[in-house]
């Protein structure tokens, strides 16, 4: 396998009452890629999430927390540790999930990728449906949703809502964090959206999407609802160029 440097790369995992997962996720990370930087971003998680992230910042000196108050959803733990990483010396952002739906390994291929591209896409739609132990509805939802945001915006992504990508510094610095709309799954596509617009370098690749371990899914109505809606907001900003 070809080897990385992973000394300047970011890897950005939020947290919800992930204790069950927290710990093997980051153990098995580390032992894969020593050098790779690591943040939490924990929204004060009632089961204390926090506290065994703390733990292992006494095992994993490139282990960072972000800690805070109340519970302010995806987007917005996103773009808290995009900020923290942008105000260091990182030239690739990566996020991924806590609950080994995202496979550990495919962090190398995707900062493989991203050596060419702005932006990389681990992508459930690329060469067939690649999702497991969904139940026949929700998958069903998730790829007509995929078509929905395909048909508005134009934008040659497979898989819009995909949680697991890698960005180039310069692709992070083409988007305006603080004009981000969207606050539940949608946010994805959103950050996609903005690369895709400024003429940005995309790659998705395939990867098998694992339904979560243990938890529970955090996907409900309102969500559904703000994406059906941002995916025609996005499209007349950038229609209008006020993206």
């Amino acid at each position: 396998m070809e080897q990385l440097n992973f000394s300047k790369t970011l890897l950005i995992i939020p947290t919800f009452n992930e204790v069950d997962n927290v710990g093997r996720m980051l153990s098995i990370l580390f032992e894969k890629y020593p050098e790779l930087h690591i943040v939490v971003v924990d929204d004060n998680s009632p089961d204390r999430t926090r506290d065994k992230v703390v733990e292992l910042q006494q095992l994993h000196k490139n282990l960072n927390l972000i800690d805070r108050e109340k519970k302010r959803g995806l987007a917005s733990a996103y773009i808290t540790a995009f900020k923290w990483g942008l105000c260091r010396d990182f030239d690739y952002f990566i996020q991924m999930d806590c609950d080994f739906s995202h496979d550990p390994k495919e962090v190398f291929h995707l900062r493989q990728d991203a050596e060419v591209y702005d932006l990389v896409i681990g992508s459930r739609y690329i060469h067939g449906v690649r999702i497991t132990n969904w139940p026949f509805y929700r998958l069903c939802l998730s790829y007509l949703a995929s078509l929905y945001v395909q048909l508005i915006s134009r934008a040659p992504i497979k898989d819009p809502t995909s949680g697991l990508k890698c960005f180039k510094r310069i692709a992070l610095e083409n988007i305006d964090l603080d004009r981000i709309i969207s606050e539940g799954y949608i946010f994805q596509f959103e950050l996609s959206f903005k690369v895709w617009a400024r003429n940005l370098s995309i790659k998705e690749r395939p990867i098998v999407f694992n339904e979560r371990r243990d938890g529970t899914s955090k996907l409900g109505r309102s969500i559904i609802l703000e994406a059906f809606i941002n995916v025609l907001r996005l499209k007349l900003k950038h229609v209008f160029k006020a993206l």
